[in-house]
């Protein structure tokens, strides 16, 4: 049997990169989907989140440098946007928003911590919101409760989809633990707020 080149790893992050930014898709399925493009036993030495983050970042800065930034500002109000209507469930936000590397083909992952998990299925209902349950693996690897709506962002002329994870009000305590790199891996209002702010002060800036 062929040993794995040392650089293998990443070349399985380049491409899985490529499947991030131009399909939307999280890490794990892009993964997959580059583990079998390249033809790869599930031996193959796949790379951790930090490598994604960093082989997606270049990718962007090869191939999206112009248009990125104002997808992802525009993905970040529309996820304000839910937030805010939902504050009464402490939502924080996730994913390539939260991480700065959306475009606008990526989803919004927002998580829901609620006493009954179905308040914020009524909360939709009475507001009219039609929405789409189905379940989404958490960060712990958990299947949790999702709520997936379709709404139109105007700043980007198309339709985007909204995930609303719903989980119990006690998981909110470990939902902003820092992964390994120090790094939190989501955010609440107040901290996608200073985001936008400091991403429109960079604009002003150039």
């Amino acid at each position: 049997m062929s040993e794995f080149r040392a650089d293998q790893t990443d070349e399985i992050a380049a491409v899985a990169a490529r499947f991030v930014v131009e399909e939307g898709l999280e890490y794990a399925a892009a993964k997959r989907r580059a583990g079998k493009q390249l033809g790869l036993s599930s031996r193959a030495p796949w790379p951790d989140n930090a490598s994604m983050d960093t082989a997606v970042r270049e990718y962007i800065d090869l191939f999206c440098a112009d248009t990125q930034p104002q997808e992802l500002h525009a993905l970040r109000e529309l996820a304000l946007v839910w937030m805010e209507r939902l504050a009464v469930f402490h939502p924080l936000v996730g994913g390539a928003v939260w991480r700065g590397t959306a475009t606008r083909h990526s989803d919004i992952y927002i998580q829901l911590f609620c006493d009954d998990a179905k308040s914020a299925e009524w909360t939709l209902l009475d507001h009219g919101v039609e929405y789409h349950p189905g379940s989404i693996h958490g960060w712990k690897g958990e299947p949790v409760d999702a709520l997936t709506v379709r709404c139109r962002c105007e700043a980007l002329g198309q339709w985007v989809l909204v995930h609303l994870l719903v989980q119990d009000r006690d998981d909110v305590r470990g939902a902003l633990k820092p992964d390994a790199q120090g790094r939190r891996p989501r955010g609440d209002v107040n901290g996608l707020r200073a985001l936008l702010l400091a991403s429109v002060g960079q604009g002003q800036d150039e």
